[in-house]
């Protein structure tokens, strides 16, 4: 191969590499937050169906090892313990914006890598089309030069640049078939954070509402008396 076609080569190994580590780096990722995030909403859920909200928001904390369900959970939490209870409004649609914002970034972060691997999937065909190209130019080159208008003078490389297409499309299929991966395993997540959400906001609205229902049989308790 000529000096074009293995740097051409060479950025497409270092290219086929980068999105390998990435997708194998993210999948390690993936599969320690989702075990965490398991962990942390069996916790929340068995306080949330005792009607404990309130402990489970002065237990919540934003830390790595809640994962990303643990985390946008915490958030809301978090949101809940600090809201004036005395406005039922406010309180609820503190929790939801604190919900939603921190859903938005673990989706973010889970997406981390992945234009990377976008990147690689859909350059590859084309850098190898590159090479292929600039091949097929040097070898009309070389017929143009030596008076010869065989087939024997320019089969060598052509089918040298060939090769090069042949490693970009070896790149670009398995980038592809991890660059979808990737977006289908995060978009799932995106559902789960979103169901728990509404979860949460439904344990919310209910305290708020057991809250105010308790407020006024106080009152009437005190002027009975």
């Amino acid at each position: 191969m000529g000096l074009f076609a293995r740097l051409i080569v060479i950025a497409m190994a270092i290219m086929s590499l980068a999105s390998v580590l990435i997708t194998i780096e993210r999948a390690i990722v993936f599969m320690k937050s989702k075990g965490n995030s398991e962990v942390f909403v069996d916790r929340m859920v068995a306080l949330f169906k005792k009607g404990e909200l309130d402990t489970a928001a002065k237990n919540a904390k934003i830390s790595e090892e809640a994962g990303y369900l643990g985390r946008v959970l915490s958030a809301g939490l978090i949101a809940f313990r600090s809201s004036p209870k005395e406005d039922k409004d406010l309180t609820f649609e503190s929790v939801a914006r604190a919900l939603e914002r921190q859903s938005q970034r673990e989706v973010q972060s889970l997406k981390r890598g992945q234009p990377v691997v976008a990147t690689v999937a859909s350059t590859a065909p084309f850098v190898g089309l590159l090479g292929t190209v600039i091949g097929i130019v040097n070898s009309f080159q070389l017929m143009a030069a030596s008076g010869s208008g065989g087939l024997g003078t320019v089969s060598a490389g052509i089918a040298e640049a060939l090769v090069t297409t042949a490693f970009g499309l070896l790149v670009a299929i398995p980038a592809v078939m991890f660059f979808n991966w990737l977006n289908a395993w995060v978009d799932a997540r995106a559902v789960d954070m979103s169901e728990m959400s509404n979860e949460l906001l439904d344990h919310v609205a209910r305290h708020i509402k057991g809250a105010t229902v308790a407020e006024p049989a106080a009152a009437s308790t005190e002027a009975a008396e």
